[in-house]
């Protein structure tokens, strides 16, 4: 999935504090390496971002949840002085600030962002000399770099929408196809673009011959004609990354673009799972363990008194997610934990 899975909202009273949140977070995911930080940072700036008024004060957002004493008394600091000793210290770190900025192109992963680093290489301009360093995915990210890290209107996904609904239906009037994300959350603007399509012939149970007719493969050369795809990153039997780019607007950004070919009968718990947000699913699958399930991207499977996965339950859409483990329906707009 995209990079940049900051929470940005342009009537956010907390806005700032997002931002710095969001960037310690950066900096804990790809230099520090600590997931657990990490999360913790996103986790409050999520927190902060869905907040109606401001924050006045640290002891104020200590009563949030996910704001603990550590990231409240940051708060304190940045309220009361307009910015935070620690990241002043870290943008002081010219190693830090390389990473960050390497580990930014779609493609490198923190490892590979300090790798490069530690063989001088600290700059896009730098990267654009040593492109034998890269992958084929990294060398798009780069090629691409500014455009991916536009954020992509609502409006321009509405209309690649109905190019890929329009051309993988003249394919198949049988699939299905969802986009997922921050846009199906609602919001006004997203990282990237992912798409989940289905067959009702293609369930995991299916004979290979009833699958043959679906492919992944089709979808994406159908795409292709239509001036929609303009790279490929990868292409398995279920996944495709790649670029896109509304072809009869030459002044667009190119985008980025996944699509996944998923089996009817596990189609709404990947549907679930690929909207989001990623606290909303961490929340989803912890209450699912309380209630002795197990859920992912797959399956709603019920836990055997041994504490193993049973067999699937027959999901027919999302609600019956939330029916199975006793939750009251939220509507994608409501996920944005």
């Amino acid at each position: 999935m995209g990079k940049r899975k900051a929470t940005s909202n342009a009537n956010n009273p907390n806005q700032d504090l997002c931002d710095f949140l969001m960037e310690l977070a950066d900096y804990e995911r790809n230099v520090s390496k600590n997931v657990y930080k990490y999360n913790a940072y996103r986790k409050a700036a999520g927190t902060l971002g869905a907040l109606p008024e401001r924050v006045k004060s640290g002891d104020e957002a200590k009563k949030l949840p996910g704001v603990g004493v550590k990231i409240a008394k940051k708060i304190d600091e940045f309220l009361q002085t307009g910015k935070l000793q620690k990241l002043e210290n870290i943008k002081k770190d010219e190693t830090n600030v390389a990473i960050s900025l390497l580990a930014q192109v779609s493609g490198i992963g923190p490892a590979k962002a300090k790798e490069l680093v530690e063989a001088g290489i600290k700059t896009l301009e730098d990267l654009r000399k040593h492109q034998d360093k890269l992958t084929h995915h990294q060398k798009l990210g780069l090629k691409y770099f500014d455009d991916f890290e536009k954020k992509i209107p609502r409006a321009e996904i509405t209309q690649i929408e109905k190019i890929l609904k329009n051309a993988i239906k003249e394919l198949n009037s049988g699939y299905l196809v969802t986009i997922c994300g921050s846009y199906r959350r609602g919001r006004e603007e997203s990282g990237d673009i992912d798409v989940l399509v289905t067959h009702p012939d293609y369930t995991s149970k299916a004979r290979d011959e009833k699958k043959k007719a679906i492919s992944l493969k089709g979808i994406v050369e159908c795409l292709e004609k239509k001036q929609l795809i303009t790279d490929t990153i990868s292409l398995g039997s279920s996944k495709f990354m790649g670029v896109c780019r509304l072809s009869e607007d030459k002044s667009k950004p190119y985008r980025r673009l996944d699509i996944r070919l998923t089996f009817h009968d596990q189609y709404y718990c990947a549907i679930l799972y690929f909207t989001g947000s990623d606290l909303f699913n961490k929340n989803m699958r912890a209450h699912a363990l309380e209630k002795k399930y197990t859920l992912n991207e797959y399956a709603l499977k019920r836990l055997t008194p041994e504490g193993c996965p049973g067999e699937a339950e027959n999901v027919t859409s999302e609600k019956d997610v939330f029916k199975f483990l006793g939750l009251p329906y939220k509507d994608p707009k409501d996920r944005n934990v």
